[in-house]
């Protein structure tokens, strides 16, 4: 495989370093990092065939969450110690 050297700023490869994973060599994050993202429009139609009672459900769980959320949300931060 060929290789090329890179010049880096010191703020750049600090920000490359601080990305980088034990075992990970400064390639495999540049590749990670500048890997192309799927576009929304992939996933249209992915949830087309999902049992409607499952979806009720799916969406049942939805609401729940969030109202856990909020309500933990107002509930006062406690601190060590206090």
């Amino acid at each position: 495989m060929a290789v090329r050297t890179v010049t880096l700023s010191e703020d750049a490869y600090e920000a490359l370093r601080a990305r980088k994973s034990a075992g990970e060599s400064f390639s495999d994050v540049v590749r990670r990092l500048t890997r192309a993202r799927p576009s929304l429009m992939e996933f249209a139609g992915t949830w087309k065939d999902f049992p409607p009672e499952r979806m009720r459900k799916f969406q049942e769980w939805l609401a729940w969450s969030d109202q856990r959320s909020r309500e933990e949300m107002r509930r006062p931060v406690r601190r060590k110690g206090s």
